[in-house]
């Protein structure tokens, strides 16, 4: 994907107390710009949105701030899942030809199990890959090409606090090109963007609930093969980074004018959502095989 800091764009970070013109790089290297409320994180957002308009922002929480140790100036490393370290080393061609494989295998389980239940939207499921991926990806079912990220400021911060018992959460945020139906291709971003709403029937209500959308590399790096088409350091989400956050997640949680999303709000299980039930089968299956 192209990288977004190759135009400077407005961020805040470090202990800077105004946003500032910067790259990409110099966000992803700092240690995250530390808010002390919601409504600290909710304006400079807004700034950021107003001063950004030429990209669409979307969040992604997270406990940590995973860095790569691989350059002389640490920095967040945010990949998709299957393009992630193994341990602390580069996945080899071998781990990642097993991984696609674990992958694909998952995707034939979730278009026959379409048509068993006869879902809303199968047609489209069998037709895009990409649709495929996103709901594998969102009910974690096995490693992806793709990158959560929510378009609610609210709902990426309450992740960052699930079942975060430590002092420190992270708020990513990215800047993407402007949004269009289920699913924006972008050539000049290299990059597309799908939202979960339009790509899970009604029924699957989390989607819904969490204003999902994920990205992915465009064109798709469809497997193992054409994953050689792209450097490894160029599929990393962070090359779209804006901004990052820091926040201790205890004071954000007691907050009562702008309280967090809680676990079972985020995760309801209180009705049935048949996607869960064939995700949960499927992970549950691949558990038991090797690829």
């Amino acid at each position: 994907m192209e990288l977004i800091g190759a135009q400077k764009i407005w961020s805040y970070f470090g202990e800077q107390t105004n946003s500032m013109n910067v790259s990409t790089q110099t966000v992803r290297s700092g240690p995250g710009h530390f808010v002390e409320s919601y409504l600290d994180l909710a304006k400079k957002v807004a700034e950021l949105q107003f001063k950004n308009r030429e990209h669409v922002l979307v969040f992604r929480g997270q406990p940590k701030d995973y860095m790569t140790r691989a350059n002389k100036v640490p920095r967040s490393l945010l990949k998709a899942k299957i393009f992630r370290l193994e341990g602390s080393r580069i996945p080899t061609p071998k781990i990642l030809e097993s991984r696609f494989k674990k992958l694909t295998f998952a995707e034939s389980e979730l278009q026959n199990a379409y048509k068993i239940e006869r879902l809303e939207g199968s047609d489209q499921l069998r037709r895009q890959r990409i649709l495929r991926w996103a709901i594998l990806q969102h009910y974690e079912v096995c490693d992806t090409p793709l990158l959560d990220v929510s378009h609610s400021l609210r709902i990426a911060t309450s992740f960052a606090a699930h079942k975060n018992t430590g002092d420190s959460a992270y708020l990513f945020v990215f800047g993407i090109p402007n949004l269009s139906g289920a699913v924006t291709a972008s050539s000049e971003a290299g990059l597309q963007i799908i939202r979960l709403a339009s790509a899970c029937p009604p029924d699957a209500i989390r989607p819904h609930i969490q204003e999902g959308y994920l990205l992915g590399e465009y064109p798709e790096v469809s497997d193992f093969g054409v994953e050689s088409a792209y450097q490894y350091g160029e599929m990393d989400f962070g090359r779209r980074l804006v901004a990052k956050f820091r926040f201790n997640p205890k004071p954000f949680l007691c907050d009562e004018h702008y309280p967090l999303a809680r676990d079972d709000a985020l995760l309801p299980s209180g009705r049935r959502d048949p996607l869960l039930d064939i995700t949960s089968r499927i992970y549950a299956k691949l558990e038991t095989m090797k690829f």
